[in-house]
């Protein structure tokens, strides 16, 4: 069975992620594309460090050959947005990318990409269900062999790493960087990101380090997530060997996580709205941000005092992109690390994000805390507050009847400003704060978000949204 969430289709490693699923996949893409008229221009197929990633690819290569669709396979380990790069430059129709992002090791699964180098739409991924259905009940899916796929020209292995860094090199105020003569920490977190992010910063002087290089499928026994919790090591790094900066990706490199001068971790928003200001103040660009709904809204703040809007979109990239290309923003992005700026590809990059933050602390002379401190002391500074909490898989459903059906919710003892049930259930305080409850599209989570003015309040009222949900989380 293949179901599709917010971040591609994932599944458990020999439970559902299993060769006769990706052969089903595949072959469901196929019958996609021959539809569509696309299959003579083939398809671009990537995978990161995961367990069974590039076995899975060939697996799927073998199912397209039999049908007769050529596929180009990055035959390295690569970042997910390369595949994207690739796809949007080259106005293919198709890609696909091996990978589970940040999700924990016993994870792994597929992205699809669509032209101009998008996230596959729900109304995609709903007709590949869909197709997939009925090729299940088909039956038995034809391949052909990997080897006799390569020599009969059905598959073409190559490495379009290079395209891409010199895409990102040329974006980047290089001779800034190298005048400033940075020192850079890089933790890829046993995941794709060492090479692409290495070779740019290289290329302009930076003296770099690394930590968590190696190719580890367990990742560390961690998640491949650039968190506050998982970058103790590269916050130590950071003051003890007194680096400018501290930089970590995900698994596959769609996401960026950053340790200033200080030591001090800064979350996603923070990434955010430092590199949204950087582009307004100190590049002088013009144009509106768009986050999702469960990601700061200082950006708000920062829009409204240089004559800009921000828009509220629903959790998934392709909602941000879409958006984007819509109201031509200077910025998208979300607080579990993920953004693209105007003009580069339609999706998260982690490597351009990190070529442009080490960018933005070259052309403006400061340190990463000093760029922080200009900020706060403009805008004032917003606490969030996250949690998660498992259910059981039966007590879903009573779920979404209580938040989305009936629209229950606590008591607060602030005045509400409106409700919204765009994705999952937001309540805007008049305080300016706000709490959002949805549920994950990649893992079976419900997770909370709280945006107030200081940590006390948002603990409080993610504390008060727990109670209230007691009878049915874990």
């Amino acid at each position: 069975m293949i179901k599709f969430g917010t971040g591609g289709w994932r599944a458990v490693i020999g439970d559902g992620f299993t060769r006769q699923n990706i052969q089903l996949l595949a072959k469901s893409m196929s019958v996609k594309m021959k539809r569509e008229g696309v299959a003579d221009e083939g398809i671009v197929i990537g995978y990161d460090r995961r367990f069974l990633s590039k076995e899975a690819v060939k697996w799927a290569c073998e199912v397209f050959a039999a049908e007769g669709i050529h596929c180009l396979f990055v035959n390295r380990s690569s970042p997910t947005p390369l595949v994207m790069f690739y796809v949007e430059k080259h106005q293919m129709h198709y890609g696909m990318m091996v990978t589970a992002s940040h999700n924990p090791a016993i994870y792994n699964g597929f992205k699809v990409f669509t032209y101009g180098g998008r996230d596959a739409s729900v109304e995609q991924t709903d007709e590949i269900e869909a197709i997939a259905a009925e090729v299940e009940r088909q039956g038995d899916i034809a391949y052909i062999e990997y080897a006799q796929a390569k020599k009969e020209g059905l598959v073409t292995e190559f490495n379009p790493l290079n395209e891409y860094l010199d895409n990102i090199i040329d974006k980047i105020n290089m001779r800034a960087i190298r005048d400033r003569g940075l020192h850079i920490v890089l933790d890829p977190m046993y995941g794709v990101s060492q090479t692409s992010i290495k070779t740019i910063l290289s290329t302009a002087r930076c003296e770099i380090d690394l930590i968590h290089e190696a190719h580890d499928t367990l990742f560390g026994r961690r998640m491949p997530a650039p968190s506050r919790e998982a970058l103790t090591e590269l916050r130590t790094y950071v003051t003890e060997m007194e680096c400018d900066l501290g930089i970590a990706t995900d698994g596959d490199a769609d996401r960026l996580g950053v340790v200033d001068d200080q030591g001090r971790y800064l979350h996603a928003n923070d990434i955010l709205v430092l590199l949204y200001y950087y582009l307004l103040k100190y590049k002088g660009w013009t144009g509106p941000a768009v986050r999702n709904v469960a990601t700061t809204h200082m950006l708000d703040r920062i829009a409204e005092s240089f004559g800009e809007k921000c828009y509220e979109v629903p959790v998934g990239f392709k909602h941000i992109s879409a958006k984007m290309a819509e109201t031509g923003a200077v910025i998208g992005g979300e607080s579990s690390g993920g953004l693209t700026v105007r003009g580069h590809i339609n999706g998260k990059d982690g490597i351009y994000a990190a070529a442009l933050l080490v960018e933005m602390v070259a052309v403006s002379g400061k340190r990463l805390s000093e760029l922080y401190a200009e900020i706060v002391e403009q805008y004032g500074h917003l606490y969030m507050e996250e949690t998660s909490y498992s259910f059981p898989e039966a007590k879903k459903s009573e779920l979404m009847r209580l938040l989305m059906e009936e629209k229950r919710l606590p008591e607060f003892d602030i005045p509400v400003k409106k409700i919204s049930w765009l994705d999952g259930c937001k309540v805007y305080f008049e305080n300016g704060g706000w709490i959002i409850v949805r549920f994950s599209g990649t893992e079976p989570l419900l997770r909370v978000f709280c945006e107030m003015k200081n940590e006390d309040e948002a603990k409080k009222y993610c504390r008060i949204f727990k109670e209230f949900l007691s009878a049915y989380i874990q």
